[in-house]
């Protein structure tokens, strides 16, 4: 594993953010697999909330999908893996657990000027919007000033 991913794997791993997203698989019966830049895929996890395809708590990539799917969606988009590898490194800057208050409320900030929870929120734009399958949508206020003419 490269320095860099080391580094981060052990520094989600003492904030106890990969714990955590240890803890969210188990309790949303996922199975884990390890994946590249020491990463996990917990698959199939059942848990509600998030109402998203995949999200990362620490080092930990919670997928709806099975690992065969998740596989194959790899194939042919690598780039949301490296959209959530993005994250668990997001996590190690933020101190951990401490970016889930942070992300809920640039999650909040974009609503408030977009109408939805990722075109205005740093954690997803330094991810990669377009690698998470995210469109960027303009401001409300631009959308006001478009529809007046």
């Amino acid at each position: 594993m490269v320095d860099r991913y080391r580094i981060r794997h052990w520094a989600n791993l003492l904030n106890l953010s990969t714990p955590l997203g240890r803890g969210l698989a188990s309790l949303g019966h996922a199975r884990t697999h390890p994946w590249e830049n020491g990463l996990i895929v917990a698959t199939e996890h059942r848990l509600p909330y998030p109402p998203v395809p995949a999200f990362t708590v620490g080092n930990v990539v919670l997928v709806r999908a099975t690992y065969d799917d998740l596989l194959a969606l790899d194939a042919t988009r690598p780039e949301l893996m490296i959209h959530e590898a993005r994250h668990a490194t997001q996590y190690a800057f933020c101190l951990g657990p401490v970016m889930l208050p942070l992300y809920l409320g640039a999650c909040s900030w974009s609503w408030i000027r977009t109408g939805d929870w990722w075109s205005h929120n740093v954690f997803e734009r330094r991810a990669g919007l377009s690698e998470g399958g995210y469109q960027r949508n303009p401001t409300r206020a631009h959308r006001r000033r478009l529809l007046r003419g």
